[in-house]
């Protein structure tokens, strides 16, 4: 099916066999589904957020994700503290700012963090990623009033000057470091029915992260997986709450093989 299906097929079964530890100090919304997501899937899933230990939990770990999506002042220092350890110690740093553009705090807790920790790959919704760079966005909660293609341009802008890689999701995701731009097409419409469900891709995003280090191969093929699992789940799911429990057998069962037959990443970057 292509070269970037087999990458993401040799990624899935890279996680599976190693089942790598991620760290995530993420929001009590989605943390028992994003824990879910990643035992479903084939890696750990620790949740620690306390200042007090983050720094020797993510020693352990394979990869970081912050998530503020639940943020307070001591749990940004703790991703702060949590943050800088994880490049210490060489792993990838997942930062998803969820609302943030929604209220000041959590639009300078993003920023902060892209200023302290040399993040690997951020991932959002368009107006998240816009309200990075513009100081003048306004957004509705954690909901985009945005497309993917309105925040296509400044995603570009800012891997290019920040060095990080950027997963832009909706119908269709983007995933750019400023120079290669990839196009994820799996995903289904009850996807944004329920909670937790982006929270649960930057994680995805986090474990694959952890057993290929090109971030852009590595983000699309985790966006891929999750997408396709998405699509199972709808094929035997009525509404929401079905769609839930299906979407984690999903996970779980997604072979490889299925997910090099399935994956759709389409690459749209130019010379």
């Amino acid at each position: 099916m292509g070269v970037l299906s087999d990458r993401a097929a040799e990624d899935l079964s890279k996680l599976r066999n190693e089942k790598p530890l991620i760290h995530n100090i993420t929001n009590f919304v989605a943390m028992n589904f994003t824990a879910n997501t990643l035992l479903s899937m084939g890696a750990s899933a620790v949740m620690a957020h306390a200042e007090e230990e983050v720094e020797e939990m993510v020693s352990s770990a394979r990869a970081l994700v912050l998530n503020i999506g639940t943020l307070t002042g001591s749990r940004l220092d703790a991703m702060l503290k949590a943050g800088v350890k994880a490049i210490e110690n060489g792993i990838p740093v997942i930062l998803d700012p969820v609302g943030s553009g929604a209220t000041s705090f959590r639009t300078a807790a993003a920023r902060r963090i892209l200023e302290t920790v040399s993040v690997s790959v951020v991932r959002g919704n368009a107006s998240e990623i816009l309200s990075l760079r513009n100081d003048n966005l306004s957004t509705r909660g954690v909901d985009t009033i945005h497309t993917v293609e309105d925040a296509a341009g400044t995603a570009k802008t800012l891997a290019k000057e920040l060095r990080i890689t950027f997963a832009i999701t909706g119908p269709a995701d983007l995933v750019t470091d400023g120079k290669r731009v990839l196009y994820v097409l799996n995903g289904h419409m009850l996807m944004v029915r329920v909670t937790g469900i982006g929270c649960a891709a930057t994680a995805a995003i986090a474990a694959f992260c952890s057993v290929d280090k090109d971030l852009v191969t590595a983000a699309a093929a985790a966006l891929a997986f999750f997408g396709l699992a998405g699509e199972i789940a709808g094929k035997k799911a009525s509404a929401p709450g079905s769609f839930m429990i299906h979407l984690i057998d999903a996970l779980y069962s997604i072979t490889p093989e299925m997910l090099k037959n399935h994956a759709k990443i389409e690459d749209f970057s130019t010379p």
